[in-house]
């Protein structure tokens, strides 16, 4: 007999302004331990030297991971002119050396035109990119060098804040899978400086903003205290990006047991939409001439 998971059925999401040098994993470990949470997870992780937000969800808010994942992005950054690295950030070894190039923010700014839109951009080799079912990460640390596919990219800004001598502050707006290291290491070498990441902010991420999240040392402070349970956000955030169709008590009910119902129209045929039963979520599904089918439905 599988054994029962401990901990408190808790719905919603608690945002972090993590610190760096901890893991994504590690915040999502210790937000579950000081909530008593049954279940939890992140949407979008962030690397062990990045700060920011990290929107951590819980119970049945984990349903939602996967739209707040593709939302988009906010990322402030410094890149440092003069050398690659290994890990294309502060925390690896340099490899490459560039011309003595120091671009002014005019040239800087003329050169992210390529950068933004529709782009391709090429995964570090220190990213949790999968190569033959086994993380790039993993392989970069054995020492193995791969050659990574270039993946889509929508960027829908990227500007420079502030350039001096030794590097540029910018900030980027992007999709699902952006990584701000390769936009430093590549734009590094467009300018022939050569660049990697100084350090590596998340302003914010689809609904959620890093100055309504908690301080790593304010969540150890209120851990296991009903004082944390107030800062628990409602789970129909993880939903903002889709179109939310009220239902009656009736179609709430056939929803939860996974058949299709009558919903208020409000969207297209074909759209992934949320049904919401006096705001709260009921189901997630497809509409289709005036029925919501669900493909997830939520129990609390």
């Amino acid at each position: 007999m599988p054994r029962r998971k401990r901990g408190r059925d808790i719905h919603g999401w608690i945002v972090v302004d993590k610190p760096a040098g901890v893991t994504s994993t590690a915040v999502v470990g210790r937000v579950r331990w000081a909530l008593d949470a049954k279940k939890a997870g992140h949407a979008g992780t962030l690397d062990p030297d990045a700060t920011g937000v990290l929107a951590v969800a819980l119970g049945e808010a984990t349903k939602t991971v996967p739209y707040v994942t593709d939302a988009v992005k906010c990322y402030r950054f410094r890149v440092t002119w003069g050398a690659e690295t290994t890990t294309d950030d502060a925390s690896g070894d340099s490899v490459r050396h560039g011309d003595g190039t120091v671009p002014d923010a005019a040239a800087i700014d003329a050169t992210l035109a390529a950068f933004r839109g529709d782009i391709e951009q090429v995964p570090p080799q220190v990213s949790a990119v999968k190569v033959d079912g086994e993380r790039a990460y993993d392989l970069a640390r054995e020492g193995v060098a791969m050659d990574l596919a270039a993946r889509p990219l929508h960027v829908e800004r990227l500007e420079v804040i502030a350039a001096d001598a030794t590097g540029a502050e910018l900030e980027m707006v992007c999709g699902k899978g952006g990584y701000v290291r390769a936009i430093a290491r590549d734009l590094g070498r467009a300018l022939g400086c050569l660049g990697h990441v100084a350090w590596l902010r998340r302003t914010w991420s689809g609904p959620f903003r890093a100055e309504d999240g908690l301080a790593w040392d304010r969540i150890e402070a209120l851990a296991r205290t009903s004082d944390l349970d107030v800062h628990v956000q409602p789970l129909e955030l993880g939903l903002a990006g889709l179109p939310m169709l009220p239902v009656r008590a009736e179609a709430a009910a056939r929803l939860r047991h996974g058949n299709p119902a009558e919903v208020v129209t409000g969207a297209r045929f074909g759209d992934t939409c949320w049904a919401a039963l006096d705001g709260a979520a009921v189901a997630i599904g497809t509409y289709r001439a005036g029925l919501l089918h669900p493909t997830k439905v939520f129990v609390r």
